[in-house]
């Protein structure tokens, strides 16, 4: 068996077996559900999907009413679940980048303050601390009569907090088309400066070139095609506010809660990724004259960089995971409407193969751009 004696076929077939082995007891197990649910009278099926749901959710990006199928309310979790995930992942990366860089320093109340907030973060249960910010709020904001109003168009309550909206206009979508096209020409021309910065050592203006060229892109626009930008200002009526657009007080309590606490995990990972650099790489940029932000922002940040992406996307793939207590408040994310689906529907395996499918999708997508940007921001040695 020469053909054995090859250490890459040989890797191959042992690899080739074990994937086998493994979708055989997928399989098995796979049947076996079936066969143990068919003796009850239970068959898998997604026909349910286009039944009316029949429930409201407290909160949506796009329209909905309990006349709308189950199909559709599962969509509506999974669009809050995502702009849930997206603003913690903003909120907890910049309060973990400015804490990691306190406690790295050398002030000592800043260092003190900063070991306070990591330590009490990491030390408490994120559960407990979404149950507190939540019951503060509720008893603690104005009633919905009684919001506090903010620059006249900002309302805050113990209901939602509402703001003014963009009213859409057709011809907007020229806009965001421009602002695609600014973008496309944005990278190449941060390309051609780097490539003619490495071929005749002449450094060109970015910033400003670019910041021009979109003001002139959007007014040309706008002017063009006579865009009339209104915004919707909420105004309270009757009960509620009407107009505007609102998050409500169980998304502010999510994406507080979530932000603060991931942000304590991130900003240790930021600090350790800054006490890697070496001194002599931040004594010789301060030897240069350069002031301590330019230090952390050119010198340190970047090399901290590349220790800080690979753990930091855990970090995020458990922030996006741990947006399903979401249930303990009663936010409708993509967990809690399959749990009132499961309740109505009696189809729990289905729902929830739907759900890990899902979230398994969105980890991998995160887990490939923060691959992506890894490998852009990894030191090239010949």
């Amino acid at each position: 068996m020469s053909w054995f004696a090859n250490k890459e076929k040989r890797s191959f077939i042992i690899q080739l077996t074990l994937a086998g082995i493994l979708f055989s007891v997928a399989y098995l197990i796979i049947q076996n559900v079936r066969d143990n649910l068919a003796d009850v009278g239970i068959r898998l099926s997604f026909g349910f999907l286009s039944s009316e749901a029949g429930f409201d959710v407290n909160e949506s990006l796009i329209s909905y009413s309990a006349s709308d199928s189950y199909a559709r309310v599962l969509l509506v979790g999974f669009l809050n679940t995502l702009e849930l995930s997206f603003v913690c992942i903003v909120g907890s990366t910049v309060i973990g980048v400015v804490m990691g860089i306190i406690r790295a320093g050398s002030n000592w109340l800043g260092t003190r303050l900063a070991l306070a907030y990591v330590e009490l973060l990491r030390n408490l249960p994120k559960l407990l601390i979404l149950l507190a910010v939540f019951i503060v709020m509720v008893n603690r904001l104005p009633t919905v009569r009684q919001a506090w109003n903010l620059f006249d168009g900002i309302y805050i309550s113990n209901r939602a907090f509402y703001y003014p909206k963009l009213i859409w206009d057709d011809g907007m979508v020229y806009v965001l088309i421009g602002i695609l096209c600014w973008l496309i020409a944005a990278v190449l021309w941060k390309k051609y400066v780097k490539r003619n910065q490495d071929l005749t050592g002449r450094q060109l203006p970015v910033k400003w070139p670019l910041i021009g060229v979109l003001a002139i892109t959007l007014l040309s626009i706008t002017l063009l095609f006579n865009i009339q930008y209104q915004f919707s200002i909420p105004v309270f009526k009757g009960f509620d506010f009407n107009g505007g657009s609102r998050f409500s007080v169980q998304f502010v309590a999510l994406a507080f809660t979530l932000s603060i606490y991931h942000g304590g995990q991130i900003a240790e990972l930021v600090r350790g990724g800054i006490q890697s650099v070496q001194k002599g790489q931040i004594e010789a940029a301060a030897s240069l004259g350069l002031k301590t932000s330019h230090v952390t922002r050119f010198v340190v940040l970047p090399q901290a960089l590349r220790m800080i992406i690979p753990p930091l996307g855990n970090q995020y793939l458990n922030l996006i995971k741990n947006t399903s207590i979401a249930l303990a408040i009663g936010y409708s994310d993509l967990v809690s409407v399959m749990s009132t689906s499961i309740n109505q529907t009696f189809r729990p395996i289905e729902l929830m193969s739907i759900t890990m499918m899902t979230y398994l999708a969105i980890s991998l997508l995160v887990t490939a751009l923060l691959n992506w940007f890894n490998f852009r921001t990894k030191i090239v040695t010949n």
